[in-house]
């Protein structure tokens, strides 16, 4: 049997399932790949390759709900949320098409004598291996600043969204983007491997989990090839004793709760300050018993299933584990009664340092509140993971927010918003949550060839 099927999260059925490529057609479609960037893709002018990255960003946005119907059924993401996913990936195809001939535009290094200049070159293939729970955004930040760089990708997307994977493939040849530039692969973890280490292959940008992350870059390392890694966070969201609850509870709902907190940059670890502690967890916990679940294409759904049986078995899981080892669950927590895979949003209190879940990313609908006497308590827990991905800070002073948020140790810190993304906006990590950058200019800096021309 396939792993690339889609089972419908709500229902728990298996509705569509796809053929493995062999690995002689994984070969195949990299050399056809290969040879379309060096006979043609790298020597498009940024005007021709801009005309197709464009047209794929204008298709995308006016087709949003049928891109997005897809997202809800592989992955029970509430279509509201699986629109705004797809507007925000086509926003990201639109700002590399509008803004790569910029970015990578030759620079000139002042010298004492003759001339320096440093130009950004294309490299080759580009692999990228993606994950379920952002469908399309995860692929447009590989796509956008790859494809206007001169690059060209093959995709080795998740298993359970194998529908939306095809959509996107499909997509770039609507634009008119020859075959060979967007490819992508349904294959296993071992044909992965041998991928990575084939010449052509030239950089390898993931995101998934430590344990994908950790495998991928030895292979990578091992074949002499960069990498970009996005591995996942417990992300602080720092509430301090001048914030305003009528204004952070939404946030806390939004930042752990949205898309069943499946999201890297959900705020895992709210860090309470001690006078409001009591009523924050008290109002949070209102607010999640106001949640609506069902069939995430209903309308007036606010939480779906999860993505499938096994995130949700391993997010109760881990929430059992936490209060056998002596956490206080507040609220919800449980499997609800009724086909598909759905979770009750939990809310745990009283997780200690010696607890287990306390190190770990709990993938799923579950606040952790840890209250803090102070400031310097606030950042010392913040920095006290290992993770370092994203994280928020709750003040009536922005200037203090900003002195704070200097001290966390992490890739991106938000001021009373919760950890976002935009095109414009680098996105990316530090300890075990990876390194390198996505999106902004440092995103299509990453896999081009710096090179320098020097003159007398």
């Amino acid at each position: 049997m396939s792993a690339y099927r889609t089972i419908n999260p709500a229902t728990g059925k298996t509705e569509r399932e796809f053929d493995l490529h062999t690995k002689a057609q994984a070969f195949e479609k990299l050399d056809a790949a290969h040879e379309f960037y060096r006979s043609d893709w790298r020597h498009r002018s940024f005007a021709e390759r801009k005309a197709i990255v464009s047209k794929a960003a204008q298709i995308l946005e006016q087709n949003k709900e049928k891109y997005a119907r897809l997202i809800s059924i592989e992955m029970g993401k509430v279509l509201p949320e699986a629109i705004a996913e797809t507007e925000l990936s086509a926003k990201i195809l639109a700002y590399y098409a509008e803004n790569a001939e910029k970015f990578l535009a030759p620079r000139e290094i002042p010298v004492s004598e003759g001339r320096a200049t440093v130009l950004s070159q294309s490299l080759g293939v580009i692999y990228c291996v993606e994950p379920w729970n952002f469908p399309y955004y995860q692929l447009a930040r590989v796509a956008g600043p790859n494809l206007m760089a001169g690059n060209v990708v093959l995709a080795k997307h998740a298993p359970g969204v194998p529908q939306c994977a095809l959509a996107f493939e499909a997509l770039f040849l609507e634009a008119g983007a020859p075959k060979g530039a967007w490819t992508n692969l349904f294959i296993d973890n071992d044909v992965s491997e041998e991928l990575i280490a084939r010449p052509e292959v030239r950089g390898v940008a993931l995101t998934g989990s430590e344990r994908a992350g950790s495998a991928v870059a030895a292979q990578a390392g091992k074949a002499l090839k960069k990498t970009t890694l996005e591995l996942g966070g417990s992300d602080p969201f720092i509430v301090l004793d001048d914030a305003n609850l009528d204004e952070v509870i939404p946030r806390a709902v939004a930042g752990r709760m949205s898309n069943n907190g499946q999201v890297c940059t959900a705020a895992k670890r709210m860090i309470v300050h001690e006078s409001l502690a009591d009523e924050f967890v008290r109002r949070l916990s209102d607010a999640l018993a106001e949640f609506r679940y069902g069939d995430p294409l209903e309308q007036g759904v606010t939480h779906g299933p999860m993505s499938s049986e096994n995130a949700m078995k391993l997010a109760l899981s881990q929430v059992e584990k936490a209060v056998d080892h002596g956490a206080k669950l507040v609220t919800g927590g449980k499997r609800l009664d009724r086909e598909g895979f759905f979770m009750q949003a939990a809310l745990l209190t009283h997780v200690t340092k010696d607890n287990p879940i306390f190190y770990e990313e709990i993938f799923g609908p579950a606040a952790i509140v840890y209250p803090v006497a102070d400031d310097d308590a606030a950042i010392a827990l913040a920095n006290d993971s290992p993770f370092g991905l994203g994280g928020s800070v709750h003040t009536a002073s922005v200037e203090r927010g900003r002195k704070l948020a200097e001290r966390i140790e992490t890739g991106m810190v938000f001021i009373n918003d919760v950890t976002g993304t935009a095109p414009e906006l680098p996105f990316g990590g530090v300890k075990n949550s990876g390194y390198g950058r996505e999106l902004s200019s440092n995103g299509i800096e990453e896999f081009v060839n710096h090179k320098l021309i020097r003159s007398a």
